[in-house]
């Protein structure tokens, strides 16, 4: 007897068993999905860049501000600038002269809008800061603020 010689034979021949296998396949294609992979790419893209801006370290000196009781919270600054108690004006790990503060500040674009902010130690003399402030001025600088840290016990 030969397989083709009956209906049922013929249903359950090996080629037909691999017409079904080739068609099964055929149907089953590989995909790529690629929206799944563009999420994470972009978590993992504002995973770094949120790391990365907090290892940028602030450039400035170590210095203990003068304390005020009226002292409020203000928007950061464009420039701040650090007087220690020598009177040496630091800028961007930069040690300047009044001379120098001032021509620095005139090659900033749009001096009359720039905010400077004069974080003086506790030991600064009035004169030191007033020499910083002139310089600044000379410049065109009219928003000139000074830094100080809130008291803790009212008035010193």
């Amino acid at each position: 007897m030969r397989w083709s010689s009956h209906a049922w034979a013929a249903a359950q021949s090996p080629r037909h068993f691999c017409l079904i296998a080739m068609k099964y396949f055929e149907a089953k294609k590989a995909r790529i999905e690629i929206i799944p992979m563009i999420d994470i790419m972009f978590f993992l893209l504002v995973f770094f860049i949120m790391v990365t801006l907090h290892m940028i370290p602030d450039a400035g000196i170590a210095s203990r501000l003068p304390t005020s009781s009226t002292a409020q919270s203000m928007p950061k600054p464009q420039i701040t600038l650090a007087v220690d108690k020598s009177g040496a004006i630091h800028y961007d790990s930069k040690v300047l002269s009044p001379q120098q503060l001032t021509a620095l500040l005139k090659s900033k674009p749009d001096t009359d809008a720039m905010q400077v902010t004069i974080a003086g130690e506790e030991d600064v003399s009035l004169q030191q800061l007033m020499t910083v402030m002139d310089a600044c001025r000379v410049a065109g600088v009219t928003k000139i603020g000074l830094a100080a840290r809130q008291a803790r016990d009212g008035g010193q």
